[in-house]
């Protein structure tokens, strides 16, 4: 895995992975290692794995021009490598699973543009990117900007955040507060960089703070659209993509081939469609939909408007 700015990793793809590959081959033996937003670390790591004989490999890549060189390493050891949430566009993988990153940016950007045209409001927008290192991040932009340019509203500024650090998207938010003041709305292109968007107008003294997208559905992501301070999500259950790049790995181990839905840059893929989280549906979605539980999201400060919305 790539990075542990994204809590999603360690809470839930790594667990969920682990636990699927055990139902189904009782033999084999999970090594979960997180690169930390390294790539010569990633690089190390897979080099290890290809040293250790591993019989496959699934790689979410911190770059993914660089770890072109991970997969085809491992291919020329008979390692078969599946590519995860972000895709290796320069080297075929022998699998890709992954939810549908255009559409992740083209439904958050679509969901926002209709929350500003139901407010009436009047201004621009501010697009936060993820890494550009990371061409899934580069798919969610293209997804992002086509959202935007089919809406009235201008792009202010956009920005692609490295290593998708959250304070590196709130420094550059902060930036743009002081240059902009018809900011009605900003496109952030995961949870992290939502966060650290809202972070900067909080600390501006802008109140309210306007809509801000995300995507990741994380636990604090929740929260903040429960008590109004964040707009939206991207629900994609990581059991999802987890288990199904557990049953690919599963299967390409035992020589068998994985059936896939499309291809994508050369690569059998298998691309799966996210559901986007507002107040309005986040009872549905995440608690009714077994995601996350009252318990869990529910605690102090956000009770009340966990009660509003008849969570519980």
């Amino acid at each position: 895995m790539p990075d542990l700015a994204s809590t999603r990793y360690e809470e839930q793809d790594a667990p969920l992975f682990t636990a699927k590959v055990a139902e189904l081959c009782t033999d084999c033996e999970v090594v979960y290692q997180n690169a930390d937003s390294d790539p010569a670390k990633q690089q190390q790591q897979a080099e290890s794995a290809i040293t250790q004989g591993a019989k496959a490999i699934v790689l979410d890549a911190v770059d993914t021009k660089a770890a072109a060189t991970i997969v085809t390493s491992a291919q020329s050891a008979g390692i078969p490598v599946i590519t995860y949430d972000r895709p290796i566009t320069t080297a075929p993988a022998d699998f890709y699973v992954s939810f549908d990153n255009e559409e992740i940016g083209n439904l958050i950007a679509t969901s926002l543009v209709e929350k500003l045209d139901a407010d009436g409001a009047e201004g621009g927008v501010l697009i936060v990117n993820g890494s550009p290192t990371d061409d899934a991040a580069q798919l969610i932009k293209a997804g992002i900007n086509a959202g935007v340019d089919a809406s009235s509203y201008e792009i202010l500024a956009q920005f692609d955040t490295p290593q998708w650090d959250p304070q590196e998207a709130q420094d550059w938010v902060s930036g743009q507060i002081t240059q902009f003041d018809d900011i009605v709305g900003v496109v952030a292109a995961n949870d992290g960089t939502g966060g650290g968007s809202i972070a900067a107008f909080q600390a501006a003294g802008v109140s309210p703070v306007p809509p801000v997208t995300g995507n990741d559905a994380e636990l604090a992501a929740i929260q903040r659209i429960i008590a109004g301070t964040q707009y939206n999500t991207i629900s994609k259950p990581i059991a999802t993509v987890a288990e199904a790049a557990a049953e690919v790995a599963v299967q390409l181990i035992r020589g068998e081939t994985p059936s896939a839905d499309t291809e994508l840059f050369d690569t059998p893929s298998r691309l799966f469609t996210p559901t986007v989280v507002t107040a309005e549906n986040v009872k549905e979605v995440i608690f009714d939909g077994g995601i996350y539980t009252a318990d869990q999201v529910c605690t102090g400060e956000f009770a009340a408007g966990c009660a509003e919305l008849g969570i519980e």
